[in-house]
């Protein structure tokens, strides 16, 4: 039985260009009444140069797990009693600025045991090496994305990695335990790392989603590579969805409820699926348009 539900209210559209100077800016989707297109999700995600390295106050999202990245770049912090796990490095240039939320805190940098990345994009992993110089921390890598990260080398630093990871392999320290999940697509080795996290009484499945973002320009590998992890990530359980861009999960919103001592407000099962939707109908609708007959 199929379990993957489309959302009643996501159809597709043309967006013209807006001027005649300007790139064409399609296709496009609507999702809840939002309009969405390549350049307005990439918009979306990158910001601006200053919001991708400002920092973003750090806090504490469930459990062990704290946000310790910029407005536009994420970086969350794992805590176990026998050292911590940073997700994403990003920047090399935002790596002091993590150390500081690291430790506005109240917990040590140095105590960063391993290190992991959603995807070899500068953005997310230029960081790396720089992590490691200041903490020692074991640098862990999908296989699949080993060519594409090896290339970024901020002032000509080698990339690090200690451990090759596979699909489907844990990551465990202090009781935590993470599985990394291959979600090629975006890059041939995006990874998408879930939890089990105890908060309370509960524990709680937590998905730290990489990017689905697709190309302006889909190779049959591409398409292989999304529609198997769109089904993935379809059939997922999740309670507590992050993602790679504090936007995907809409941090900022959720942020701003903390302070109201209501539930909380990462806890969130109905977002869990929003962005993969919008991602996989903005695919459909790339695909659709280069398979178009052109005049």
């Amino acid at each position: 039985m199929n379990n993957k539900i489309l959302l009643p209210t996501l159809v597709l559209i043309a967006v013209p260009a807006a001027s005649a100077q300007q790139a064409p800016d399609h296709p496009g989707v609507i999702l809840d009444g939002q309009t969405f297109t390549p350049r307005s999700i990439l918009a979306r995600n990158m910001g601006t140069p200053e919001e991708q390295t400002a920092a973003f106050p750090p806090h504490k999202i469930i459990g062990n797990i704290y946000y310790v990245g910029t407005r536009k770049l994420s970086s969350f912090l794992i805590v176990t009693p026998q050292g911590n796990i940073l997700i994403d490095s990003t920047y090399e240039r935002n790596v002091r600025t993590i150390q500081k939320s690291v430790e506005q805190l109240g917990f040590k940098f140095s105590d960063i045991k391993i290190l992991v990345g959603n995807h070899a994009h500068g953005d997310h992993q230029e960081g790396d090496a720089l992590v490691k110089e200041l903490t020692g921390a074991q640098v862990m890598a999908m296989a699949e994305d080993l060519p594409e990260l090896r290339a970024i080398k901020p002032g000509g630093k080698e990339h690090p990695v200690d451990r090759i990871l596979h699909d489907g392999d844990s990551i465990a320290l202090g009781g935590t335990t993470l599985v990394a999940h291959l979600t090629a697509g975006h890059t041939h080795g995006a990874t998408l790392f879930t939890a089990k996290v105890a908060d309370g009484a509960k524990t709680y499945d937590v998905v730290f989603y990489s990017s689905l973002r697709s190309p302006t320009v889909l190779t049959p590998k591409h398409v292989d590579e999304f529609n198997h992890s769109f089904d993935f990530v379809h059939a997922l359980a999740c309670e507590v969805p992050l993602g790679d861009h504090p936007s995907e999960y809409d941090m900022e919103a959720k942020y701003a409820k903390l302070s109201s001592g209501g539930l909380n407000p990462f806890i969130d099962v109905a977002r869990c699926k929003k962005e993969a939707y919008m991602q996989e109908a903005m695919f459909h609708a790339i695909l659709a348009e280069q398979n178009s007959p052109k005049d």
